[in-house]
């Protein structure tokens, strides 16, 4: 019987052992021919055209107003929506009001709506003819086809991000220390920084890095209302949509690679921010 049931047991184990064995492969391979091997390939790409071309490519000057261009949005984008994302954040955990269900879907629609879309809508809102175009005309202000529009809609596609990951350690930590201070005389802003910042910093860092990864390869709404203007309203995707256009693909793949590295960098300055969130919930 003993040896029986040590049989019968470890065949389960066995076919266990089999099935995880192909889950992580299918995993590898899935991951590897998706995600690795274009970047491998963009790699190898920029190694085969020699230095040449990050040398030519770096004294361009529309590659260098591309990053420069992207750098603005991006900065922009993430301080725009870190300290409006922290606002939205603790409105819809801390107070309760009619609509609050309705104003927590909204928040979502940026993920559910093409960047495309998002491009056209600010296009018939600041566009020839739209609806606010002569309010800003009027004032020599120029929305369209300039910096505004584009960093305009890069925040709207980013709402999301600070507010879904600020949301939860919110409404995990609850409001009694909040209180606790209130009581005690601190002024709102004191107890901003002293108690809600310090605790929502970790979820707030990851909605930054989120956001930032996502506002340096934002290409849809920005090709919609930049117009493309050539070391004007070029962000380094358009520079790379543009390359491939015009057979500079080595160029296009080094700013390509480049974009690529940031993205990668924040995606690891991310997984960080989560361990060390995972660290401070088991203490």
């Amino acid at each position: 019987m003993s040896i029986s049931a040590t049989t019968s047991s470890a065949r389960p184990s066995r076919v266990q052992g089999r099935s995880r064995f192909f889950l992580i492969a299918v995993a590898l391979a899935y991951v590897g021919l998706l995600l690795l091997a274009p970047i491998a390939g963009i790699v190898w790409t920029v190694i085969d055209g020699g230095s040449g071309v990050v040398r030519r490519s770096l004294a361009a000057p529309d590659v260098r107003h591309a990053f420069l261009l992207t750098g603005v949005i991006t900065v922009m984008a993430v301080i725009v929506t870190a300290v409006f994302g922290v606002a939205v954040a603790m409105v819809l955990t801390r107070d309760r009001f009619p609509g609050r269900r309705l104003m927590s879907a909204i928040v979502d629609l940026p993920l559910a709506v093409s960047p495309v879309i998002v491009g056209l809508m600010a296009v018939l809102l600041f566009g020839r003819g739209g609806w606010f175009e002569p309010f800003f005309t009027a004032r020599g202000i120029q929305i369209i086809f300039a910096l505004p529009s584009m960093v305009l809609v890069t925040v709207f596609i980013c709402i999301p991000f600070v507010v879904r990951e600020v949301v939860p350690v919110l409404e995990e930590v609850g409001i009694e220390e909040v209180e606790a201070a209130r009581t005690l005389g601190a002024s709102p802003t004191q107890t901003f920084f002293r108690i809600t910042l310090p605790t929502i910093r970790w979820g707030l860092l990851y909605g930054v890095a989120l956001t930032a990864a996502r506002s340096l390869g934002e290409i849809g709404a920005v090709l919609i209302v930049s117009g493309t203007i050539q070391g004007h309203t070029e962000t380094a995707t358009l520079y790379i949509f543009r390359a491939l256009e015009e057979r500079q693909e080595a160029s296009g793949y080094f700013v390509a690679l480049v974009l690529a590295a940031g993205s990668i960098v924040l995606l690891t300055a991310i997984e960080l921010f989560k361990r060390k969130r995972v660290r401070e919930r088991s203490r």
